[in-house]
């Protein structure tokens, strides 16, 4: 039994229902796993203790040894901590907040490109403001190619490596997720 304190009433443990259905829950990231291919599964910060248990589910094919292999995964992931297990799901999740906070840096980038090629100068310096650091006559140097690039038709080199050194300055140069979504919160307003 799990017992209750006299005092507040509350329970000194999950009921067994609950264990059950966060039991179930790791039983089922395990069969995600076991799904995956191998490059997939190297992208993951799965621990190397559970890399030999999931390739012996995806070797077994008989189905009752393959259900008995997967329940066995399923414990062996039970003793991980719980936030090992909460990374796994994130980055299986395309939804989760890494993928999120990826795309969100992904659009503040492409932002700030369509900013500079069609303001020019007016975006460059407002750019700066934002980053100091930022190198204003190679940045201007790559707007100009780029622009230059649309009007003949050529191939978007120079748009790339706008990008590219853009990406550079606006996610690797932000000490921490907040100035990023800082940055971010203004692109959008200024566009609107």
């Amino acid at each position: 039994m799990r017992g209750r304190d006299e005092e507040t009433g509350e329970f000194f443990s999950p009921s067994r229902s609950q264990n059950r259905r966060e039991a179930l829950e790791v039983l089922a990231l395990g069969e995600k796993l076991v799904a995956l291919t191998e490059a997939q599964l190297a992208k993951l910060p799965v621990p190397d203790s559970l890399l030999p248990h999931i390739r012996e589910a995806k070797r077994i094919t008989a189905h009752i040894a393959h259900k008995r292999q997967l329940a066995f995964l399923a414990k062996q992931m039970r003793r991980e901590d719980d936030e090992v297990l909460e990374a796994i799901r994130d980055a299986l999740d395309e939804d989760g907040e890494a993928a999120r906070r990826e795309v969100a840096a992904m659009h503040r980038v492409e932002a700030w490109r369509e900013r500079l090629l069609a303001d020019g100068d007016a975006a460059l310096a407002q750019l700066l403001d934002e980053y100091p650091t930022a190198d204003r006559q190679h940045l201007r140097a790559l707007v100009r190619s780029a622009l230059d690039e649309r009007r003949k038709n050529k191939p978007p080199r120079a748009f790339r490596e706008l990008y590219r050194a853009l990406r550079e300055l606006i996610v690797g140069g932000a000490t921490g997720g907040d100035d990023v979504e800082d940055a971010g919160g203004s692109i959008e307003d200024d566009e609107r």
